[in-house]
């Protein structure tokens, strides 16, 4: 087989299991071709050829996976997550290990199943995202999260939420495939993936197949306001629960353009964006051809 290796040295806390996982994953006649950023050399420029490969091994965050992800979409380029980031929600929602031999095992089956991804078209440009973009507060919190995860991990997401107990409320303006909701509250997330940090999920379906977003307007006034959600979530362990309190209200589509009075800032799947909204949303079906084990296929199919 002939890999290339997007390793990003500056995801999580660089602790090389990426050379592991070639170690594991060599065979007599193999080719593995490694490129490396510390986030200076622009990952999409390493994957020029991306296509001459049998498989691409996206190694850092949920960042560097998306970004993978999305400059190969449509392409049907089999990519593998390999989760060397902070929180790595992607391999999460896809249950997928996490040991290197077990990831070199992956690869080397190479067996593959198309997910949605999505894109956020800004005033700065666009941008691919798999699992969620948020508007307003949870972009807040990967804001005041982002110089805290080298030393406390996924724990600087709940040191900046604690941080943030009033956050900036604004009225929201959705125009969901041409139906405009007028609403108002705190934030608003796009939802490929459902799923957060400890195995909570934020909707009660994790479709990413489904060629829909979910928009989860947050209602909440104050930050405590939103503990009944994570308390719903917590019962929604086996998908049998669907209620979320009033602190949320949700909708689906293809496409979704934001307007919030006034401007909040921006995030797409943990990475803070320098603009505000407005913004849209649009879903970009069956784009990404990820490798996957027979739990995950058998669990999205």
């Amino acid at each position: 087989m002939r890999i290339l290796v997007i390793n990003n040295i500056s995801s999580g806390h660089n602790e090389g299991t990426i050379y592991d996982f070639v170690r594991a994953f060599n065979r007599d006649g193999d080719e593995v071709v490694m490129r490396t950023t510390d986030g200076h050399t622009r990952i999409e420029h390493m994957l020029d050829d991306a296509e001459s490969f049998d498989l691409v091994v996206a190694s850092g965050g949920d960042g560097t996976v998306t970004t993978v992800l999305h400059r190969l979409r449509n392409t049907g380029t089999p990519v593998l997550p390999f989760p060397a980031g902070t929180a790595n929600l992607l391999t999460l929602n896809l249950e997928q290990p996490t040991e290197t031999h077990a990831l070199a095992q992956l690869a080397r089956n190479g067996q593959t199943l198309d997910f949605d991804l999505a894109e956020l078209e800004t005033s700065a440009g666009t941008f691919g995202f798999s699992i969620m973009s948020g508007i307003g507060y949870d972009a807040s919190i990967m804001q005041m999260a982002e110089a805290g995860k080298e030393v406390f991990g996924e724990l600087a997401y709940f040191l900046a939420a604690g941080a943030n107990l009033e956050p900036q409320h604004a009225d929201i303006k959705l125009d969901i495939d041409g139906k405009v909701i007028n609403t108002d509250g705190i934030g608003v997330i796009f939802v490929n993936f459902s799923k957060i940090q400890f195995d909570l999920s934020l909707t009660h379906n994790n479709q990413p197949r489904d060629g829909k977003l979910d928009v989860v307007v947050l209602k909440a006034k104050y930050a405590v306001e939103l503990l009944p959600v994570v308390f719903a979530a917590m019962r929604d362990r086996d998908g049998s629960y669907p209620g979320r309190t009033d602190a949320m209200e949700i909708y689906s589509g293809r496409q979704i353009k934001v307007v919030t009075d006034p401007p909040l800032s921006l995030e797409y799947d943990g990475e803070p964006l320098d603009v505000t909204s407005p913004v849209t949303a649009r879903i970009l079906p069956g784009a990404a051809c990820i490798v996957v084990d027979d739990d995950t296929r058998a669990l999205f199919s």
